[in-house]
């Protein structure tokens, strides 16, 4: 590249990379945490908030106007102060409209404002009128009074507040929540009336501690009746940290036999609660239940009716298994991340946000009285002014009417300064023919009395105080309200097992060739009687309760479990395991087990290997099941058999050329998984050319039969015909008699 060609960074600033991503990455940060996300805590407001509050006051929709389109509001706030997307600013507003959102919503809203089962619900801004609610004055009213500081909007063309001048602790009031970079907050909402009394309690006791005003504070007031069961130390720790969690709890009546739920905890949505209970009722996990309905209406914002099936049932137990559940009951984050006066976000304890409050509003008290002063002794001295005009009103007017500079001459001949004189020259003649010298002198004394007040006020710390202790007494008179929250002392919600919902039944468990199961009631079900679809047939079959788990195995020895209550019923064709569980591809489903966690079983494979594990070992809490029994590739497994008695039953095992070997159970060890040992002899090469394997496996228990089916043919061995057959493990054993080598199933009794 030529010196013609190459390009000139002159008057560019060149850095690397990394510092530059660095420093781009910084400023982004505290843009958000500082400009978007995280409250101030004097108006305990975020940017777009004030603003939208702000630019509202300027349209002047205060309380008693009429309201205006949102859509003029979100206007006037995305074009002079907040240049970003009119959806987001616009749900900004929705949000301090929502009764349900807000404890003490900022905007009254006309139109659909969503609801509290879809916040989001709200209808679009060019159809719904807005303005303030009388609280708003609680932030607005001293704007003008010189209580804030001024900054130039985005474009540099008009004037907002930095912040709001708050008379009351917005910041606990309605509470927000924010997703900065590095740092969220979650403040919750509280009650007015608590909060003013533990401002009072802070001014009248500087030392009083966090626990001391816990005694007014007593928690979250969150805009629902629901239930607040958080134990009041851990509250209390809450504030004192400045984080932790709140829980609280639907609360509900019981109307006859039906369970009524009268309030939900702040922002569940009663149809995410209904679909809730139903799902676990499509789930059978819910046999206490008939019904539930939603008898909500616009008088009664939360009536959900659940209908049990009798009256027998246990309330209080079906309750707590709701609570433990379903969002009936839900925990709420707190964390108490505010932007301090100091400009940097802090998380405080209550004592800390209280008492830096009190300063920010001491601070505005004083900018308020001190800017009603100026223009009270500013008013005194004009009306000084004008009283001298008055008493000399025909000269006055000689001056004015003979002289080319009248000012100058005023000021010369009555000693009037360039305000004084300007301030008359300007007032028209005939109000200062109407002027009386006792109106004048009456207005100086009332505002000298005003001024003597303001004077002594801010000359006095306490009387300051007591200006504000009364000024948040007035608020809380006006604005104040009983606690919508109770607190509550409730147990922890426990869910109910499903065995314990589910009544103990027979039943039986039937698994096809293609990978169907059904469960039907009652042990004398024949499973080979049941219809079955269309190429296929009966693989295998359990007998065991409804409140027992059921386990399949695979052809790779994987193991599955489900709940037996769950399964279809065999009525049907039952559905496919591929549906509930995720087996390896080109996996089948070949054998089923049922039983208590502690019942023995032998798992073995066709080659012979096996080994002995309790029920508990086949549970796998996952759809991709778990493996149990290893085997060789070209090995099929075999179902399960259960074991009576270790110590005294037999394992029979049989081979496809008609072997069989019985030997005692206790000879097999006991795993929890694996490949196990050698069960019947085989010799190798038969082995490997497929001509000889275990086809199946028992359990005969002391003084039971064996039971041979053989086509049509079915061989019963006594127990005493066994000991025929009888070897160790691992032995060849004895060939069956002519006509019963091979074995279709055996069955135990």
């Amino acid at each position: 590249m030529t010196d013609m060609t190459r390009p000139s960074f002159h008057g560019f600033e060149q850095i690397p990379l990394r510092e530059y991503a660095e420093r781009a990455y910084l400023d982004y940060s505290m843009y958000v945490v500082l400009d978007r996300a995280l409250p101030f805590l004097g108006d305990g407001l975020k940017p777009v908030q004030r603003r939208i509050i702000y630019a509202m006051s300027e349209l002047s929709l205060n309380a008693s106007a009429k309201p205006k389109k949102s859509a003029r509001t979100i206007g006037d706030v995305i074009g002079k102060y907040h240049p970003h997307g009119d959806s987001a600013c616009y749900e900004a507003m929705v949000l301090m409209a929502q009764p349900f959102s807000y404890r003490y919503p900022l905007i009254e809203g006309q139109g659909n404002f969503g609801s509290s089962d879809d916040p989001k619900s709200f209808a679009a801004m060019r159809y719904t009128e807005s303005k303030l609610t009388p609280i708003a004055e609680v932030l607005l009213g001293e704007l003008g009074q010189g209580t804030v500081d001024w900054n130039p909007n985005f474009d540099g063309t008009l004037q907002e507040p930095t912040w709001l001048p708050a008379r009351l602790p917005h910041i606990l009031l309605n509470g927000t929540t924010g997703i900065a970079v590095g740092m969220a907050t979650d403040i919750p909402p509280h009650n007015l009336n608590e909060v003013v009394s533990a401002c009072i309690r802070l001014l009248d006791d500087p030392d009083a501690s966090v626990r001391d005003l816990c005694e007014h504070v007593l928690g979250p007031d969150y805009p629902s009746r629901a239930e607040i069961i958080t134990p009041r130390q851990e509250i209390a720790a809450m504030y004192e940290s400045g984080g932790g969690s709140i829980r609280a709890r639907a609360t509900y009546v019981k109307e006859g036999n039906d369970i009524v739920l009268t309030a939900l905890p702040y922002q569940v949505s009663p149809s995410k609660v209904m679909e809730q209970i139903a799902q676990q009722m499509r789930a059978k996990k819910l046999p206490w239940l008939e019904d539930l309905r939603d008898e909500s209406d616009h008088e009664t914002p939360t009536r959900l009716v659940l209908v049990p099936r009798s009256n027998r049932v246990d309330v209080d137990a079906l309750m707590g298994h709701l609570f433990a559940t379903t969002d009936l009951e839900k925990s709420y984050r707190v964390n108490f991340n505010i932007i301090g006066l100091d400009g940097r976000p802090q998380v405080k304890d209550l004592k800390s946000l209280l008492g830096e409050w009190l300063g920010f509003r001491m601070d505005t008290l004083r900018k308020r009285l001190n800017h009603r002063k100026d223009k009270v002794e500013r008013r005194l001295h004009l009306l000084e002014g004008l009283l001298t005009a008055f008493l000399n009103l025909d000269e006055v007017i000689h001056i004015i009417r003979t002289e080319d500079e009248p000012k100058a001459v005023l000021m010369a001949r009555f000693g009037l300064s360039e305000e004084q004189a300007d301030y008359i020259l300007e007032t028209k003649l005939k109000q200062l023919a109407r002027l009386e010298e006792m109106k004048i002198r009456g207005e100086q004394e009332s505002l000298a009395a005003e001024l003597a007040k303001i004077t002594a006020i801010l000359g006095s710390n306490a009387k300051l105080k007591k200006l504000l202790k009364d000024e948040l007494q007035a608020d809380a008179a006006k604005f104040g309200d009983a606690r919508l929250s109770p607190l509550v002392t409730r147990g922890s919600a426990q869910a109910i097992d499903e065995s314990a919902l589910v009544a103990s039944e027979p039943m039986t468990v039937v698994l096809s060739q293609k990978g169907w199961i059904r469960a039907g009631k009652g042990h004398e079900l024949d499973p080979a009687a049941l219809g079955y679809r269309e190429g296929d047939a009966l693989r295998d079959f359990v007998r065991g309760r409804s409140t027992m788990n059921v386990a399949v195995l695979d052809s790779t020895g994987r193991s599955y479990s489900c709940l037996t209550h769950t399964l279809p019923s065999a009525r049907g064709n039952g559905e496919p395991l591929s549906g509930r569980f995720t087996p390896p591809s080109g996996a089948e489903f070949v054998g089923l087990a049922s039983a208590e966690p502690a019942q023995k079983f032998i798992v073995a494979s066709s080659f012979g290997y096996g080994f002995i594990t309790a029920f508990e070992n086949f549970l796998a809490g996952k759809k991709a099941g778990k493996q149990l029994i290893n085997a060789d590739a070209a090995a099929e497994i075999l179902p399960p058999a259960a074991v009576h008695d270790i110590e005294t039953d037999f394992v029979v095992a049989i081979s496809s050329t008609g072997n069989l070997l019985a030997f005692p159970a206790k000879e097999l060890p006991e795993l929890d998984k694996g490949k196990g040992n050698k069960i019947l002899q085989i010799p190798p090469a038969k082995l490997k050319a497929g001509e000889e394997t275990v086809i199946a496996i028992t359990c005969v228990k002391l003084g039971g039969e064996l039971v041979l089916h053989c086509g049509q043919r079915k061989l019963v061995l006594a127990w005493r015909d066994l000991q025929a057959y009888q070897g160790a493990r691992a032995q060849r054993g004895h060939a069956l008699p002519r006509g019963f080598q091979r074995v279709d199933s055996i069955e135990s009794q």
